[in-house]
């Protein structure tokens, strides 16, 4: 009997170790889970060489506070009214952009992965728009930079800047999917980091940037022939303005106005004979900025011989960005085909 125990032991340590060397054959590719400071990850024996992972569950300030994104972290959501809960998850940053819907998750977590294999990739993808003596003369300029989405060599490029009713900057929603999904349709994009507090300091910021790229462009590796502004509600007034006025009307350099604009839900009711080619979009069930209101703006504009595109989409309200799983969905096909009709012009 005690000799088929220790059989049995002996038998049974075999099997032990022999599993043990199994799991460390470097030909094994099984991944091994873990949990992290960003939720349940998988990892392969590489994994020094891998991507931080992003999920759902991942708290917020710790993807502002990823070294990848050390210049520019705290632009990534909006932060202009302070950091948000150490506990609120990606899932939860809804809470953070009260003037936008239809936050959709998965988007949130394909802009961030995509910016963090841009940086390990080498690629510069936050570029400064004021010098250090201008930030040191205004500290208000510090909130400004230019994000950008790099597409192929010499395209046209866009500038999107996103809303936020002037108090906060809704990017990771309202801009940063908008460049991504550019960027890989070949177009360069940029998303723009403009100071809150009003529509004056905002352009001022959007003019500059416009003209850093016109500066910068052969750096940049961007045409600047027929650009285009897009923006959402804020934004797009933004981009309005821009359109109507041009860059040096806000303190920008001498440059020609875009060769599109793109507007997503404003209340905007200025215009000019000069206008550039406009698309419109807004929701029907819009209780912020008037779907009525936006037809009669493009409505003035085709009157004076300007081409223009709207649409409006039923049981939607304000800030659906790309729309994903609503009735505005693959708006942004449209806009971008109307800009394309006017690239060469």
């Amino acid at each position: 009997m005690r000799r088929n125990n220790l059989l049995m032991l002996l038998s049974l340590m075999i099997i032990f170790f022999s599993g043990c060397s199994a799991n460390m054959d470097p030909q094994e590719d099984t991944p091994s889970q873990g949990s992290g400071r960003f939720g349940t990850t998988t990892r392969s024996a590489e994994a020094e060489d891998e991507l931080p992972t992003v999920a759902a569950q991942s708290r917020v300030v710790d993807i502002i506070n990823l070294p990848e994104f050390d210049e520019f972290g705290r632009f990534l959501f909006p932060t202009e009214r302070g950091m948000p809960d150490s506990s609120m998850q990606l899932s939860a940053i809804g809470s953070l952009l009260p003037y936008h819907n239809h936050i959709d998750t998965d988007t949130t977590l394909g802009v961030i992965h995509s910016m963090l294999r841009m940086v390990r990739d080498g690629d510069t993808i936050f570029y400064e728009i004021y010098s250090d003596e201008e930030k040191a003369a205004d500290p208000t300029k510090e909130n400004t930079g230019l994000f950008f989405f790099r597409g192929e060599a010499d395209a046209p490029f866009a500038v999107i800047s996103a809303g936020g009713g002037f108090s906060y900057v809704g990017s990771i929603h309202e801009s940063f999917p908008h460049a991504l999904e550019l960027s890989r349709r070949g177009y360069n994009a940029f998303a723009l980091q403009y100071r809150t507090g009003g529509a004056d300091v905002a352009c001022e910021d959007l003019a500059r940037a416009i003209s850093f790229i016109f500066t910068h462009a052969t750096e940049l590796g961007v045409s600047t022939d027929g650009y285009s502004l897009w923006g959402g509600s804020a934004g797009a007034r933004m981009a309005a303005y821009l359109g109507s006025y041009g860059p040096a009307a806000f303190g920008g350099d001498d440059l020609p106005r875009p060769g599109t604009v793109v507007m997503q839900y404003t209340g905007h009711t200025d215009y000019t004979q000069n206008d550039p080619p406009t698309y419109a979009c807004v929701g029907e069930s819009d209780g912020i900025a008037s779907w009525r209101t936006m037809e009669q703006r493009i409505d003035n504009l085709s009157a004076l011989g300007i081409d223009t595109a709207f649409q409006k989409y039923p049981d939607l309200g304000h800030g659906f960005g790309l729309g994903i799983g609503t009735s505005a969905e693959g708006w942004i096909d449209d806009a971008v085909t109307f800009w394309e009709k006017h690239m060469e012009e």
